[in-house]
């Protein structure tokens, strides 16, 4: 079984947008957001995917994601109620690989850096641009911020 163990943190700065060496618009909905899964479906540039999520046990959760075709994800992305749309910046800290989602429409204003880890206890080094731990806080999760944005906080 595949399992995502993933960080996530708001940023104290914009010192890691001259980092950045790649960055892709992503559009993303939700056609489950269960406590117990989610359903996603994404088109991350030209290239669609759908993934299962199982529920979060702290930091890890099980997840498989599946390449479909960018027409099936548009389609179904036309399903969902809500449609997330964010900038995704890809930024390599020594070893590890940080990234920085940058949310557009009714998110616009929230920046949030993730890593994913190998194990729960695995150590990383944490950039001067890292801000608050909010891995923990459901608010931030994306089927979340589908549901109540960001600017209806």
């Amino acid at each position: 079984m595949a399992i995502e163990i993933e960080r996530k943190f708001l940023l104290a700065s914009d010192g890691w947008r001259d980092a950045v060496h790649r960055s892709t618009r992503i559009a993303q909905g939700y056609l489950c957001t269960d406590p117990e899964r989610t359903v996603r479906v994404r088109l991350k540039g030209d290239a669609g995917f759908l993934t299962i999520k199982g529920k979060n046990q702290g930091i890890a959760r099980a997840e498989f994601e599946y390449p479909v075709p960018a027409d099936d994800a548009a389609a179904m992305l036309a399903l969902c109620p809500n449609v997330l749309d964010k900038t995704r910046h890809l930024v390599s800290v020594e070893t590890m690989l940080w990234e920085i989602d940058e949310f557009h429409g009714d998110n616009a204003g929230l920046v949030v850096a993730e890593i994913e880890l190998p194990s729960v206890d695995a150590t990383f080094v944490r950039p001067d641009w890292l801000g608050a731990e909010v891995s923990a806080d459901p608010r931030y999760f994306n089927s979340a911020l589908s549901e109540k944005p960001y600017c209806r906080w």
